[in-house]
């Protein structure tokens, strides 16, 4: 039963203070994923915002629980703040692209995934330098708008427009709904098997950093460096193939 009465108001406050512990464990596993410079208290602010609107809109959603519902929208929330602040540098932004280009190059050439000395090499910097690149580069996100910019269109052109239609106001959603998710998953599979390990434990499993360094051997901040390679694999992979949301 939730903790929470979608049909009145007079207990708001009080659902409130229920659900602020929920608020910040979301806060915390969210920031295990960013670089320092992100603020937790930033992110509770911003899920604290997203609780409220939850609570607001609740009443029109009469098929779920509302700690379900809440989540959605409290982490909804918490993905905005972060869009609106733009929390990973230019630089770092830069070294990704850098690094996404090297393994697709290595990949063409070698029929492979290219192994992390490899990478370094093509990049000309040693492999402590590489993965200290990849550890500055927590929270690199597996999307971004800009990546949807069609060539030879206008300016103001998106890929996700071809997405948005009269049944649909919501071109992300109709672009995941026709094999977007499929296509992530396809290039999970193609990772290297500790990538795709690592991948696993950490979006399925829902284990933290340490947790997933235990299972695998290795320090907290090697695992950061990982998911951050993995995630440049996952991009490469996308980009290489040129999906585009067709069959």
């Amino acid at each position: 039963m939730s903790t929470y009465n979608a049909k009145g108001r007079t207990g708001q406050k009080q659902a409130i203070g229920a659900h602020l512990s929920m608020v910040k464990k979301l806060a915390y596993q969210l920031k295990g994923r960013l670089p320092a410079n992100v603020e937790v208290d930033d992110l509770i602010q911003a899920g604290n915002i997203g609780l409220l609107d939850a609570m607001n809109r609740y009443e029109e959603m009469e098929t779920a629980q509302f700690e379900t519902y809440a989540v959605q929208r409290i982490r909804g929330a918490m993905l905005d703040e972060l869009r609106r602040n733009d929390w990973l540098s230019r630089d770092i932004r830069q070294n990704m692209r850098k690094i996404e280009l090297a393994i697709t190059a290595l990949q063409q050439r070698l029929s492979r995934p290219p192994k992390e000395s490899e990478i370094a090499a093509y990049l000309s910097i040693s492999l402590p330098a590489y993965q200290q690149l990849l550890g500055d580069s927590a929270g690199h996100q597996l999307i971004y708008f800009e990546d949807f910019h069609q060539e030879n269109d206008g300016a103001n052109d998106h890929f996700l427009d071809r997405f948005c239609n009269h049944d649909s106001l919501d071109p992300l959603a109709t672009l995941i709904d026709q094999g977007f998710r499929g296509a992530v998953i396809d290039a999970i599979n193609a990772l290297p098997e500790r990538d795709k390990l690592m991948m696993g434990l950490y979006y399925e499993q829902d284990l933290n950093l340490k947790e997933i360094g235990a299972v695998l051997g290795v320090t907290e901040s090697r695992v950061s460096q990982l998911h951050s390679q993995a995630i440049a694999r996952i991009r490469s992979i996308l980009k290489a193939k040129k999906w585009t949301g067709g069959a």
